[in-house]
């Protein structure tokens, strides 16, 4: 791997790591801080975030002890993709890392608006539950409503001839944006709604690099607009999760 990729996939990293940080706080659900990972651990979903490529073994094994005592769902989101989470009974699915460094783009062709009120953060909630999904979260307890009090975190919801088509969230660290959850509702597919939503956070994010971790059918959108693949993670889990 290159320098310019390390640094990138560290970039990524670390914004995970904002977003891991701010789930918890605004779910209320335990916090868990080792040297080699990040964890939340709540009723639902257990979801550990590995920070290195070479984590130690002591924190291998408290992240198996984690998973062994998880009360609902487990991912295992490995960056690096180093830890292997076979012996945990959990099944891999790699995931490319991908960056784009800043520059502007055109005016979205759909209506794109920023999320200021707790109404729309229920409508992008919704939203992102019914297109994504989260399985096991109910309306108010993926995206409480302290996330309008959390300055990192921000959600856009994109309109199609007046109707709700699509949401996503963001995440602003000091370094670097992340891009999360970009949805488009099944009906609204393959008809701009993606690259609306795109084009609008990244021109309000122009001056750093955003990052994002990428599903297949997501990446030929994310080429388009010039994000580079800087490596491959492996999200080890029960089940999809988030």
């Amino acid at each position: 791997m290159t320098v310019v990729a390390s640094t990138s996939l560290r970039l990524a990293t670390h914004n995970a790591e904002v977003l891991l940080t701010a789930l918890a706080r605004v779910r209320g659900q335990e916090l868990i801080r080792r040297p080699g990972f990040l964890a939340m651990n709540g009723p639902k979903l257990l979801r550990v975030l590995v920070l290195g490529p070479d984590p130690e073994a002591d924190d291998v094994t408290a992240i198996a002890e984690l998973v062994a005592g998880a009360r609902g769902r487990v991912t295992v989101e490995d960056p690096f993709s180093t830890v292997d989470g076979t012996p945990w009974r959990l099944a891999p699915r790699p995931l490319p890392v991908m960056v784009r460094r800043p520059e502007p783009l055109p005016e979205p062709a759909l209506d794109v608006t920023r999320v200021t009120t707790a109404e729309e953060l229920a409508v992008a909630e919704r939203t992102v539950l019914d297109g994504f999904p989260l399985p096991g979260f109910t309306a108010g307890e993926a995206f409480p409503v302290a996330f309008l009090d959390y300055g990192e975190a921000r959600f856009h919801i994109v309109r199609r001839d007046g109707e709700v088509a699509g949401a996503c969230l963001t995440i602003v660290d000091e370094s670097a944006a992340g891009v999360y959850w970009v949805t488009t509702l099944p009906e609204h597919r393959s008809r701009g709604v993606g690259r609306a939503l795109m084009h609008v956070v990244l021109n309000e994010v122009d001056d750093r690099p955003m990052t994002l971790s990428s599903a297949v059918a997501g990446k030929p959108l994310y080429d388009s607009l010039g994000f580079e693949t800087v490596g491959s993670a492996t999200w080890w889990s029960t089940s999809e999760a988030s």
